[in-house]
């Protein structure tokens, strides 16, 4: 592995999307292209932030969902992407894959079956409690918020869309989305959603 990729802790733009070609072809579905947008929409913002590495949110962005590439999970992808990450030698992306689940940094605001073993449950929570949040970790938060595989997405439409398909969506979180959505907005001086509208994969 390159020395300063191995430093910088996730690979660069290049090999992030080999992962995710190589990642959809055993498990295709829309995830592929949402979290292309979402990279579209980190990098973007990271940008217009002026102190964040947009080269860096593309690729976290990218990678966020890669677990997805182990199959069909809910809980699991969270799991799976921060053991494989790992694995691969890319600790910020390991982090990102765990991270992007959770704005509240709490497990039990997930959204979605727990589809994990009780002991990669505590390897999930473990490592949650661990991390202080940092922009990139709240800004993956944000971009995998509002991303939809055609498209952004207003992000009250995007949460609405989630609590239709699953029933629920904490109030908590849903605020805190918001609050991300105000929090880059200001970071940026711009309006986020102006910013982002138009975004494809």
């Amino acid at each position: 592995m390159n020395e300063e990729i191995e430093k910088k802790g996730y690979p660069d733009r290049y090999e992030a999307e080999a992962l995710l070609r190589e990642a959809e072809a055993l498990n295709p579905g829309p995830w592929g292209n949402h979290s292309r947008v979402a990279a579209k929409c980190a990098e973007t913002i990271a940008r217009a932030c002026g102190d964040m590495d947009s080269e860096k949110a593309y690729v976290l962005g990218l990678l966020h969902d890669i677990g997805r590439r182990f199959g069909v999970k809910h809980l699991g992808h969270v799991y799976d992407g921060y053991t494989y990450m790992l694995e691969l030698g890319y600790p910020q992306a390991a982090r990102i894959c765990l991270t992007h689940s959770f704005s509240t940094q709490k497990l039990t605001d997930y959204i979605g079956n727990f589809d994990v073993t009780p002991e990669q449950q505590q390897v999930i929570d473990n490592a949650l409690s661990e991390c202080v949040y940092d922009d990139y970790d709240r800004l993956i938060q944000l971009c995998d918020a509002i991303s939809l595989p055609d498209g952004v997405a207003a992000i009250e439409e995007r949460m609405g869309d989630v609590k239709r398909r699953y029933g629920h969506y904490s109030q908590e979180k849903w605020n805190k989305n918001i609050e991300l959505i105000d929090y880059f907005s200001d970071k940026a001086k711009c309006d986020i959603e102006k910013l982002t509208d138009g975004i494809r994969p």
